[in-house]
């Protein structure tokens, strides 16, 4: 089985989220209101229809109409830590090495639609609520690469013992001094989702709401792995070149032996001895048992040369993901004097992603068999508990609050990765909205992300980090029913530092010393929407 394989997929399969703003698999940032001001939990607008669908009905008679654009740019930054990168021909030396992914989204749309008539508000809602873009690394990722690392170290220790053994015998092979490698790694993933339901307004306080929310989940991935080298000094030497120069080194040992047996037993004999004698000599049996540990070196590196071919001409694959799932989404809404007080529940949505990928077989890398073709990978989206509300200060002030509650643990992921969390995900939301007069209006408000994080859930093939967001932008009426908002949004990410396990992978023969690692990520968003009133 091509182990490299595997782990390079790994990588690529957790790779492709971009703009995100919410959970763990949840976007948030269903609307340019949001970015504006992330606390819309308990506001009343068309972008309620994601954020507080049963206040929509409070927004009057006729068709409402939203349509969003979010471009998200962002970055994932991995500074791993380990003695193997020292052997790396382009790390200089350093034990210590960056590597950056670089995600894109230049198109994150949605649509919220919402029909008012009497006390009943039929809703609908189209966004990305998980995933939207692409995500590079040009470089590869630490896990990966020390895999290579691992390889020149027990090639190193090989060449070091055998030119130990058979210098004397007038042979050598190949010395190893470092690896080279070059790695790349994509990956493409859109949640899209779907939600229809409708609000009905009790009485002149009290709405609620009821609906049902469609996602269908595609991703592609690729990974490469190119060029893969064992070097002495700055001569760089295929895995098989290496094995080819080990073989020749103890082909011409195990003939020095033989010349050399042949003479010293060539020679007793001439002074009397006989050939049976001859070969009893402590000197020849020294020589023999020479040549037989020879022969079994050489049979092991046979093997270790059967098990590393695979890897000889570096990796290409390709991998897609398909699945679907369905939850229900419950609201309630509550308006008394100037306050607005408002909940909305969100059931988990049970995702089965299934695999169509050049894998075929499990690895002995278990947290890669998630990839292997034709099966069924579990990706539910958890359920999501929001509570807000809105004062407002003024008739043209309002200030807002809210609350995010991700049930993380409560969801179903590969391998149950859930239950390495120390909590669920919680999230805190403020914000302000300022009507400056009839047609301008400004607002701006902050969330504080907080996640479970634990150094058992986390690793470099997929990571979150908390993180505070700022968000602010303007909406202008042009008319009495068209409103245009633009808005900026920007999350601040923490570090995570972690230690890294050491690593015995007996199937290669390999040991991966332990590390560290320490994560974070940029993530900036501007958008643009439109708002009509038919």
């Amino acid at each position: 089985m091509n182990k490299l394989k595997f782990a390079c997929l790994a990588w690529a399969l957790t790779a492709g989220i971009a703009a995100q703003a919410g959970g763990i698999l949840t976007n948030t940032n269903q609307s340019v209101a949001f970015l504006r001001n992330p606390a819309r939990d308990a506001a009343i607008g068309l972008d309620g229809v994601y954020s507080n669908p049963a206040g929509v009905i409070f927004l009057g008679d006729g068709l409402h109409l939203g349509f969003n654009w979010q471009y998200a740019h962002q970055t994932r930054t991995i500074e791993s830590q380990n003695q193997l990168f020292k052997l790396g021909y382009k790390n200089n030396g350093l034990d210590t090495k960056e590597f950056e992914g670089v995600a894109n989204a230049p198109i994150i749309p949605s649509l919220q639609a919402a029909y008012n008539k009497g006390n009943w508000s039929f809703q609908m809602n189209f966004s990305v609520p998980g995933g939207g873009g692409k995500c590079e690394f040009d470089k590869g990722i630490g896990s990966f690469e020390t895999v290579v690392g691992g390889i020149a170290s027990r090639l190193i220790g090989v060449s070091s013992a055998l030119n130990s053994q058979i210098g004397a015998l007038g042979a050598s092979v190949p010395n190893v001094t470092g690896y080279d490698v070059d790695g790349y790694m994509k990956g493409k993933q859109f949640y899209f989702g779907l939600q229809l339901g409708a609000a009905r307004k009790l009485n002149e306080h009290l709405s609620v709401y009821g609906g049902l929310r469609l996602l269908y989940g595609t991703a592609s991935y690729e990974a490469r792995l190119n060029n893969i080298r064992v070097m002495n000094g700055s001569e760089g030497m295929t895995l098989p070149e290496y094995f080819a120069g080990v073989e020749k080194g103890l082909q011409t040992a195990g003939v020095n032996i033989e010349h050399t047996i042949t003479q010293v037993v060539g020679q007793a004999v001439a002074a009397g001895m006989t050939q049976e004698q001859a070969m009893q000599l402590p000197q020849v049996q020294q020589l023999v048992a020479a040549g037989q540990n020879l022969e079994a070196v050489g049979n092991e590196l046979t093997a270790s040369a059967t098990t590393l071919a695979p890897y000889s001409n570096g990796v290409n694959l390709m991998s897609d993901q398909t699945g679907w799932g369905i939850a229900p989404v419950l609201g309630i809404d509550y308006k008394t004097g100037a306050f607005n007080f408002a909940a909305k529940y969100e059931f988990k949505t049970r995702m089965r992603m299934k695999n169509k990928s050049d894998l075929k077989e499990a690895s002995v890398i278990s947290a890669t068999n998630k990839f292997v073709n034709g099966t069924s990978v579990p990706e539910d989206a958890p359920a999501l508990l929001t509570l807000g509300a809105q004062w407002s200060v003024t008739d043209n002030v309002r200030l807002n609050a809210g609350y995010h509650h991700f049930f993380d643990k409560s969801a179903h992921w590969y391998q149950h990765s859930e239950k390495l969390l120390d909590s669920d995900t919680n999230e805190y939301l403020g914000g302000a909205e300022w009507d400056i007069n009839d047609k301008l209006q400004v607002s701006g408000g902050m969330q504080l992300t907080r996640y479970g994080l634990t150094d058992e859930y986390m690793n470099d093939m997929s990571f979150v980090v908390n993180s505070w967001t700022f968000g602010l932008g303007a909406g202008y009426k042009v008319s009495d029913k068209v409103k245009i908002n633009v808005a900026y949004f920007q999350t601040n990410y923490e570090h995570y530092d972690m230690n890294t396990p050491e690593q015995n992978m007996q199937s290669l023969g390999l040991n991966i010393p332990a590390g560290k690692n320490s994560f974070t990520r940029t993530n900036n968003v501007f958008g643009v929407g439109v708002e009509l009133t038919l």
